[in-house]
């Protein structure tokens, strides 16, 4: 069986390729825009081409049986009819739910007559990240929500499942909502953040307007949209489930494991 990564070089499709290869699969191929730079194992294919440049993709589509797309809503529709007329039979996407921020991926996979399985994950725990320039310059993180809760997922976890989706045709229209092991605060994760660096962060509310302004930087125009999301999660968090568990037989990544992984991220120093 032949299985195309597409966003192979991402974060996400980076890990997949790895997890496909430690999960025994031996026909992998990589779609990247650059190849030179890939530095991917040897033994995948690499091919030149992106899901936003739709005239390289037949060559990569060809002779493919399962694909993971990567999301990209504006090209998906015509992608993912290439990917039919190559005679691609499975896709696994990464997307949401069809009222959410990417359920048009989630649509257009439905559409294009191909055997599918959705991931809907939540937060990425890399999103933490956006935290990054104010812990490296002191020990306040300015937000206005701090019980805002969610249950952040690791990319690598959702990289996994999607490795088990694409192997497994037992999940065949199956729409996996993932989400991390635990439902946490925003205060509850500065916390642990400053638990993984040794130090003792505190977290300061503010009004929102302020936190915009110190969250714009790193997010630039999206971070009101970012901050009006986690107001919806003061009275309605998000609960943890054990599909991540479930799906891949092993216990999904915590937020103080993938923090202590990431410290150097936050500390200036990495």
């Amino acid at each position: 069986m032949t299985i195309l990564v597409t966003g192979a070089t991402g974060n996400i499709g980076r890990m997949l390729v790895d997890h496909l290869l430690a999960r025994g699969a031996t026909d992998v191929r990589a779609l990247t825009n650059h190849p030179d730079k890939a530095q991917l194992p040897d033994s995948v294919t690499v091919v030149e081409g992106y899901l936003r440049r739709l005239d390289s993709l037949p060559v990569a589509f060809d002779g493919v049986d399962s694909l993971y797309l990567a999301p990209t809503p504006d090209t998906a529709p015509d992608a993912l009819r290439l990917a039919k007329q190559a005679g691609v039979l499975h896709v696994v996407d990464l997307s949401g739910p069809h009222d959410g921020h990417w359920g048009d991926v989630a649509r257009a996979v439905e559409a294009s007559g191909i055997e599918w399985t959705h991931l809907w994950p939540g937060e990425f725990m890399e999103n933490a990240g956006i935290l990054a320039p104010q812990i490296a310059a002191g020990d306040t993180v300015r937000e206005p929500y701090p019980a805002a809760a969610n249950a952040p997922i690791a990319m690598d976890d959702i990289a996994e499942v999607a490795a088990v989706a694409l192997l497994d045709d037992g999940h065949v229209g199956k729409s996996y909502a993932l989400t991390g092991p635990a439902t946490i605060t925003r205060a509850d994760l500065v916390r642990e953040l400053g638990a993984a660096l040794g130090r003792n962060l505190e977290y300061r509310q503010v009004p929102l307007d302020e936190a915009v302004d110190v969250l714009t930087p790193a997010m630039g125009e999206y971070a009101r949209w970012y901050l009006d999301g986690m107001a919806s999660l003061v009275d309605a968090p998000q609960q943890a489930n054990r599909l991540v568990e479930q799906l891949t037989g092993r216990p999904a990544t915590t937020f103080a494991q993938w923090a202590s992984a990431h410290a150097a991220e936050f500390s200036g120093s990495g």
